[in-house]
């Protein structure tokens, strides 16, 4: 590559920053290349800082200090406008996020409620003949609440790896890194046990009334 009137070896190109679009066009050398061809004193006049998100604010107060300990007022930084606008739509999302996850759980505990009962109601003959046959209340209550449960965990899991799957092939489309928290791996498998079982609770109680001779006259 002639650059400055040097030619120079490439040994290496840079992955794609989306935050600092500049550096792309970029050609880096060391400092001693520097020095020998293009008269650097040894003094950038400009760095390019990374750092991890939630710690920019902590990391540019230090900055001045550190990069000039004599004189850090001369010292300016920026920060891309890019982070800014992440920022703000981020904070949007947060306030849309909860309304939105507490209606999904809503209707999907309302959808698990409404199944069961329906099952409860096409199987008063099992019921009633599981009773008859010498099962508790209890083992009733038990068989509808679990597969309530499951049926609720099952959508979870089910949930939870189509949104994995959707953030995961929407951060590669936009060549943004992929970073899941383990609360959301677990927060949604855990919402949904619970979900499903305060959603089975009532329809396992209702088929535990049944009487075994009501239920078998539905033979």
């Amino acid at each position: 590559m002639w650059i400055g009137g040097q030619w120079f070896t490439v040994v290496g190109i840079l992955n794609p920053l989306q935050l600092v679009s500049q550096m792309d066009s970029m050609a880096f050398i060391g400092f001693p290349v520097a020095e020998q061809y293009f008269g650097f004193d040894g003094h950038p006049t400009e760095l390019f800082l990374r750092a991890v998100y939630t710690q920019v604010s902590a990391v540019a107060a230090v900055l001045p200090e550190t990069v000039n300990p004599q004189n850090p007022t001369t010292v300016a930084w920026t920060e891309p406008a890019e982070i800014l606008k992440a920022e703000v739509a981020a904070k949007g999302l947060q306030r849309v996020i909860p309304r939105s996850r507490r209606r999904g759980l809503l209707v999907g505990g309302v959808g698990i409620a409404n199944v069961m009962v329906i099952s409860v109601l096409e199987r008063r003959s099992e019921i009633g003949l599981r009773r008859a046959l010498g099962a508790s209340r209890r083992h009733v209550v038990e068989q509808f609440l679990s597969e309530a449960v499951l049926l609720s965990v099952l959508g979870g899991v089910a949930g939870t790896l189509i949104g994995l799957a959707a953030t995961a092939i929407y951060a590669r489309s936009q060549h943004w890194s992929v970073q899941i928290p383990a609360v959301a791996l677990y927060g949604g498998v855990s919402a949904a046990l619970v979900i499903g079982a305060l959603a089975g609770l009532y329809p396992s109680m209702r088929a535990a009334r049944l009487s075994p001779t009501e239920a078998l006259r539905t033979v």
